[in-house]
Formats: structure tokens, sequence, C-alpha cells
């Protein structure tokens, strides 16, 4: 306990309380101190509970105190007999109740404020079913619980952002990087306009370009479209694929069985079926419970010590040991009788001990083979995925070698010729070298004539200018390609237009009609959704009488009745007890007044007597000093006369 309150201390010492308590004032604190503690406590974590605890009445409080306490999922100490003991001490300050409260409060303050935060948006009101016959309150009630679980995954969303490390410099950072890029857009694009609106017809270029656009994105959302078809028949290809090979594995199977062989195979595996579902699984279902019932009740039991468990050692010991004594006897005693039974029992029981192994070893080739089966499945799925193809088996895998033969030969026909083709480029390579030499050794005596007769550098000139001229001639003919493509595109784009136009003019005009009469529709709909707001509100409103009304009856019933028990609970009689209270505690509070008053002038002449006999004290404390100063420096004086008269 101690350790308790010093927990609790030195959490209300710190932030965001602030109280500079210690153990003996805090020890020293009165019941409703105490409550004003819990509730300031209560209001960090919830601030709807900061109030002042003189201003409501203690079962309110009580009560406010206790439904936060719930919410929070506090569980008082003790068993659930002891609830109204805590409820109780709730409600008078109790410290047995209040400071484990405390405790458990202040050592998971901001774990209780996210609960408290949380339980106000979570907490669902209860709607009574009757209510929820109406359709209004229905679809109301039904946004509301839409809205309560978007608030739980929009707080998932944010605790995993809080936790995802990402800060809120680099988030501002980037927030700030974006506006300047959207700027630099902005203007990109204004610059932009104003270089289009130049150029003739821009408006309907722009319109082109846009409905180009939107082609565009619809030709993606259709490649999309065909891409997931694609997948779709990929796997169910797959599929198809796998029923087949379990087809033909069936097939297999079956073309060398007959009735009888089936009949007798389907015979073995229900005898070992019905040995499982008999014998063997109700046996090892027995041993299971009973490991269960030992493991609960060990579960159950207290833990055990070294000097428990060394004392049911030797328990069992002692219990094996009569075992095998009664036994010995029973072997005696029965020993000429039983020999033949014995051993037929001995032999029955080796018998279902090999039983049961066999049946075991053969449900665990079952299940390799089963095993086994899935993984050729994979393996031929994981075949089929690389090169498209499915596993050979018998006479598929006969064609495929003798399918392998023929290209093999071809292959090696093909290769033939590859090496003759090889040849012959090493050839023209070599061919083609001596040219460039020959080349070369032109060119260079081209160019000595030229030095020779004043005109050096005119043949590369002249290839350099034919150069230019092939290329330039290139790019008009690529200009005029790229200009008849786009007017032909544009053309396309205008009888696109137009098709659309054409084929959209009767549904626009079904619209125009449809969006008139869906005008009607909404305004009527309006004036029905108001009519019956109306009507709701009216009936609610005659309910609400009805039931002041009744509440009117009840109270007069009870204060007529002539049982004085049933007078009391009447309201006119609660309110008359309490005003009766208030009047009692008014004029004890007038006397202690009264009292106080009549004792404040003596009290203040007392406390002027103890202030004018506290500076007596003091003046006669200062003289006492003077007085003791005086004294000693005449000592001093007379020892130094003293001193030159002995000179």
């Amino acid at each position: 306990m101690s350790d308790q309150i010093k927990s609790i201390v030195e959490k209300l010492n710190k932030e965001p309380f602030k109280k500079n308590y210690n153990l003996i004032t805090f020890d020293s604190l009165e019941s409703m101190q105490l409550l004003q503690l819990l509730n300031d406590v209560l209001g960090e974590i919830d601030p709807k509970h900061v109030v002042d605890i003189r201003e409501e009445m203690p079962e309110q409080t009580a009560k406010r105190m206790l439904s936060l306490l719930g919410i929070l999922k506090y569980k008082p100490p003790g068993s659930i007999s002891d609830l109204s003991t805590f409820r109780q001490g709730l409600v008078i300050g109790s410290k047995p109740v209040i400071h484990p409260v405390l405790h458990w409060l202040l050592q998971r303050t901001n774990e209780l404020k996210k609960r408290a935060y949380l339980a106000r948006f979570l907490i669902k009101l209860e709607v009574p079913a009757e209510f929820l016959q109406d359709d209004t309150m229905a679809d109301t009630n039904k946004q509301y619980e839409d809205l309560i679980e978007a608030f739980k995954n929009l707080h998932k969303e944010c605790e995993q952002l809080k936790t995802s490390g990402f800060s809120t410099a680099e988030i501002r950072r980037d927030i700030t990087a974006m506006e300047e890029e959207k700027d630099q857009l902005i203007k990109r694009v204004e610059r932009l306009k104003k270089r289009v609106e130049t150029v003739q017809n821009h408006q309907r270029m722009l319109e082109i370009a846009r409905q180009l656009r939107v082609e565009k994105e619809r030709e993606e959302s259709l490649a999309q479209q065909k891409q997931e078809q694609k997948n779709q028949l990929f796997h169910a290809e797959q599929r198809l694929q796998r029923v087949q090979l379990q087809l033909k594995d069936m097939q297999h199977a079956v073309v060398d069985s007959k009735p009888e062989s089936l009949m007798k195979r389907l015979e073995e595996e229900i005898k070992f079926n019905s040995y499982l579902c008999s014998e063997k699984f109700p046996r090892e279902l027995e041993t299971k419970k009973q490991s269960l019932y030992f493991l609960q009740k060990v579960v159950s039991e207290p833990a055990m010590g070294q000097s428990d468990l060394n004392e049911l050692e030797t328990k069992i010991n002692e219990v094996n040991a009569q075992i095998n004594q009664l036994i010995e006897k029973r072997m005696m005693k029965y020993e000429p009788i039983d020999s033949k039974f014995s051993m037929y029992r001995q032999q029955a029981s080796i018998i279902s001990r090999k039983k049961e192994a066999k049946a075991e070893e053969l449900q665990a080739a079952k299940e390799e083979m089963s095993n086994m089966e899935q993984q050729m499945l994979q393996k031929a799925n994981q075949a089929r995925e690389l090169d498209g193809t499915e596993v050979l088996k018998g006479d598929e895998f006969k064609r495929y070698v003798n399918k392998l033969r023929s290209k093999n030969t071809f292959y090696k026909k093909k290769r033939l010729e590859i090496a003759e083709i090889t040849a012959e480029y090493g050839i023209l390579q070599r061919t083609e070298e001596l040219l460039k030499q020959r080349h070369e050794a032109i060119q260079q005596q081209l160019q000595a004539i030229e030095d020779k007769k004043g005109i050096s550098g005119y043949s590369y000139t002249q290839e350099e200018l034919e150069r230019v001229s092939a290329a330039k001639s290139e790019m008009d003919e690529m200009k005029g390609r790229t200009l008849d493509n786009m007017s032909e595109m544009v053309k396309k784009l205008n009888a696109m237009v137009a098709d659309k136009k054409s084929s959209l003019a009767p549904i626009i005009k079904e619209l125009r009609q449809l969006r008139q009469n869906c005008q009607e529709v909404k305004g009527l709909r309006e004036e029905c959704i108001q009519e019956e707001s109306c009507y709701h509100h009216t009936n609610c409103m005659k309910k609400n009488l009805e039931i002041q009304l009744q509440r009117a009856k009840d109270e007069m019933k009870t204060y007529v009745s002539p049982d004085p028990q049933d007078r009391r609970k009447a309201i006119r009689e609660q309110y008359t007890r309490m005003i009766l209270e208030q009047e009692n505690l008014g004029k004890k509070l007038r006397e202690k007044q009264k009292a106080v008053r009549e004792s404040h002038g003596p009290n203040m002449k007392q406390a002027k007597m103890w202030q004018d006999f506290e500076q007596l004290m003091e003046c006669k404390r200062e003289c006492f000093l003077k007085q003791q100063n005086q004294t000693s420096v005449g000592q001093v004086i007379q020892e130094g006369g003293e001193d030159r008269l002995v000179l």
C-alpha cells in the first residue's frame, strides 16, 4: 500500500497535475478532497468530467464516475459481491476504494485518454426497436453505423501513419515542393495557352485533342480489361488442363480393370474405412479425451513445488509396486486355468497391434500418395507456365521423341548451311577489307592531285553537300508524311465526332424528357418527405405529451394514495423533503455564521494583543543584544588600559 501511495504522489506532482503533495499531506486528505482529486484525474482523461463536485449531487457524481470507469474497463478488486461496497465507497470517498482507482488511472493515463476519445464515437446509441420500424429512422441509424465504421478505418489509418515514421517536416517539405511544381505547371499551361490562342481554330483543335485524350484513356481501359480477360482465360485453361489430367489418370486406371477387381477394391476400402471409423478413431478419440481431462485437471490444480512433485513420485512408485504384487498373486492363483486363454489373449493383442500398425502404414501411404499427386500437379503447372506445354505420357511421349529425331536431322542440315554461310561471310569480310584499303589509297591519290591543282577538300565538300541534301529531302518527306497523318487523323476524329453526335441526338432528346420527369419526381418526393417528417414529429410530440400526462396521473395517484409508503414515493413529497433538508442546512450555516460574527471582535482583539506582545519581546531582545555588545566593548577597553600600565 505504501508503494502504491508513493507512486500516486509521484504521478500527481508531475505534469499536468503539479499538486506538490507528500505522503503526509496526501494521506491527510478528506473524503471530499479525495473525490475532487479523482474527478480532476478523470477530467484530464476526458475533458467532459472537468466539474466541481460541490455543485452536483453525490449520486450524480458517483453515477458519472462509474460510467466513465466502465468505459475505461476498470475492474474493481474483489469478487462480484463487493461491487456494492465499491459503489458505496466511491460515493463517500473511501480511501481503500479511491487509492486503487487513482493508481490504476495514473499508471496508464495516455492509453485511457485514447480509449475515452474513441468511446465518444464508438459507443453506439441504443435505439428502441419500435422506432426502427420507421424508414427514415432506420436509414439514419444505418448511416450512423456506417459513419462509425468509417471512423474506425480512418483511425486505423491515422495510427498507421503515426507509426510509419513520416515526420511532419518531411511532409511539409513535400507539400511545398508540390506547390512549387503546381505553380510552375500553371505558368507553363498559361504560356502554352497564350501560344495556342494565336493559332486559328484553336478551340476546335483543343476540343479534338480532349476527345483524343478521352479515347486514349478508353483505349487504355479496354487494354486493361483485355489483359484481365486474358489472365482469366489463362487460369481457366489451367483449371481445364488439371481436370483433363485427372480425367486421363482415371481413364488409365479404369482401362485394365474389371468389375470384379473394382468391387474387390471398393470392399477393401470400405473395410478399411469402417475399421478406422469403428475402432481406430474412437480409440484415439478416447485417449485424446482422457489426456485432455488429465491436462485440465492439472491446470485447475494450484502450482506445485519440488516437494509436492517428490511426494507424487513416491506415491506413484508405491501404487506401481502394489499393482505388480497383485498381478503376481493373480498369476500364481489362476495360472493353470488361464494359461490357454492368456496365450490366445496375447495372440489377439499381437494381431490387433499388427492390424493397427498396418492401418497406420496404409493411412500414411495414402497421405504420401496424395502429397505426391499434389506435387506432381504443381510440377506440371510449373512446366506449363514455363513452356506452355503439358507433361507427356505414353504414346504422346513416343510421338514427341520421333518429332525430336526429325528435328535433330533438320538441325544438322541447317547447321551445315550455317557453316557454309559462315565461310562465305569470312571471304566477303576479307574482300571488304581489301576494297577499303584500295579506297583509302585512291582517296590519298585524289587528295594529292587536289593539292597539286590548288582545290584541296573539293571531294569532301562534294560528299558533304550530297549527304546534307539527302538528309534535307528525308526531313521534308517526313514532314509531309506527318502533316498528311495529322490531317487524316483530324478528318477521322471529325467523322467520329459527327457519328457520335448523330447517334447521341435521340438519346439526348429522351434524356431531356427524363430529366423533366426526374425533377417532378424529386419535387413530389421532397413534399412527401416533408409531410412524413411533419407526421412523425407530430406523432412524437403526441407520445411525449401522453407520457407526461401519464406521469402526472401517476403522481396524482401516488400523492392521493392512503398508503404513506406510496405518498413518500411521490415527487412532491421528495422535493418537500429536499427543501426541508436544505432549509435545515441553511439554518445551521446561518447559526454558524452568527457565531463566527460574534467571536470575530474578541478574536481580532486577541490577535492584536499577540502582535503587540511579539513587538515587545522583539524590543527586549534588541535591548539585550545592545547591552551585551556594550559590556564586551568595555571589557576590551579595560584590558587595553591594563596592558599599557604593565608596560
